[in-house]
């Protein structure tokens, strides 16, 4: 039974809805107890790293190819199948950690594989939600799938994943593979048809998939607000994500926080972006796009000025909890506006490009964090990021003016910004 997700937004958004969350704590369950399994097994760190490297791995590398699947296929199938693939994958791997014959390269397989399927699962599901909702909704639909998300993933499945781990090795795997299926049943109850139009595939058909990689990224270049958007996300990934691979030093060093204040902190950060998730629709139609992006600029240079300057936990825990509400604000208009601007056509490239841009920061910055921080001092990422958010800000301030964001709101939207270029 799912539940009543919002006014106005509908069964089928429901049923999308609860798929998307069952995944996402399915998804958090792995995340959470990769590490501890290879931690178990080995006490190396580059082994252990390694589970987190062959998961960003997969985002690097397929996410533009697998843009072009889901504008070839049928979204809500496709979802389908790579949470059948993925309960197979957990179920052997969950099988053989229960029976003893489970090892890390094993686990690093099934890692690959997983993540992989998450990228298109994840590209394919923001893809369908503008044929699911009315436009006007397409805000608080995103608000209700990014705090579903965010509730599973991120505040959920650390402590479940933590306490089925300490049951039995194999235990969180094997949930987590229950959770696919779920997902998968859910799915397949939307219903419809969830393809481009018939004469727009065939035409698809008769390119080659680097060609239609490039079509979209053609297609994203010109056009001025989606193209800022991402790489803004980029840009910013890559100093939040240095941040936050040192931040367990600095909860240590300068905050004097043992490993549960620490916990806590991502915990601040993570009922933030619950906080803004639900009630980003009404906020943003308070304040506007417009601001909602503007503002959280600023707030993304605070974060980054409370952890280089503060050493008082309740700053630093407030300052996480703004930026996990900011988060889910930015989440919420980004993914609107690229539903509203993008013709259907291209929604999966396109979705898939942002994921890819917004990861390559990831991996950037876990490695910029490491290196600023032993050269100079544990400040160092902090102070770093405080001056790019100011740059950025100051760079893109103009570009989200309320005439370019209206149009982009406009129903239906300016010719100019659906026109997709001959390749």
């Amino acid at each position: 039974m799912t539940p009543n997700v919002g006014a106005g937004l509908g069964t089928t958004f429901a049923r999308l809805w609860a798929a998307t969350t069952l995944s996402a704590l399915g998804s958090g369950l792995a995340t959470v107890s990769a590490p501890l399994f290879v931690a178990s097994r080995t006490d190396d760190p580059l082994v252990v790293a390694g589970a987190s490297a062959v998961a960003w791995l997969p985002w690097l590398l397929f996410a533009l190819p697998g843009g072009v699947l889901v504008d070839r296929m049928d979204r809500r199938r496709l979802m389908i199948v790579i949470d059948l693939v993925r309960v197979v994958a957990l179920a052997v791997l969950a099988t053989a950690i229960l029976t003893g014959h489970g090892g890390v390269a094993l686990l690093y397989a099934v890692l690959f594989l997983v993540n992989t399927g998450e990228i298109v699962f994840r590209a394919a599901s923001q893809a369908i939600v503008p044929s699911v909702v009315p436009r006007h909704r397409l805000e608080r639909a995103n608000g209700w799938l990014s705090g579903g998300a965010t509730l599973m993933h991120s505040m959920l499945a650390g402590p479940l994943g933590g306490f089925l781990f300490a049951l039995s090795a194999g235990s969180p795997f094997l949930v987590n593979a229950v959770t696919y299926a779920l997902s998968a049943v859910l799915a397949a109850l939307i219903g419809g048809d969830f393809r481009a139009s018939a004469g727009e595939t065939h035409e698809r058909r008769t390119r080659s998939m680097g060609g239609e990689i490039v079509e979209g990224l053609r297609w994203l270049a010109n056009q001025r607000l989606l193209r800022t958007m991402a790489v803004l996300i980029g840009l910013l990934n890559v100093t939040l994500t240095a941040a936050l691979a040192v931040l367990v030093l600095l909860a240590g060093e300068r905050l004097g926080l043992s490993s549960v204040g620490y916990g806590l902190l991502f915990t601040c950060m993570a009922a933030g972006g619950v906080l803004g998730a639900f009630l980003g629709d009404r906020i943003i139609a308070r304040i506007s796009a417009t601001w909602t992006i503007r503002i959280g600029l600023l707030v993304e240079a605070g974060l980054h000025l409370a952890l280089a300057a503060s050493r008082s936990t309740i700053v630093v825990g407030f300052a996480l909890f703004a930026f996990g509400v900011h988060g889910a604000l930015w989440n919420i208009v980004a993914n609107s506006l690229r539903q509203r601007l993008t013709p259907p056509a291209l929604q999966g490239r396109v979705a898939s490009t942002t994921l890819f841009v917004a990861a390559g920061g990831n991996c950037v910055g876990a490695l910029l964090g490491g290196v600023l921080a032993a050269r100079f001092g544990i400040t160092a990422p902090y102070w770093v990021g405080l001056v790019v958010a100011i740059g950025v800000a100051a760079a893109t301030w103009r570009v989200f003016d309320r005439a370019a964001v209206t149009r982009a709101y406009a129903d239906p939207p300016a010719v100019e910004q659906q026109r997709t270029p001959v390749p």
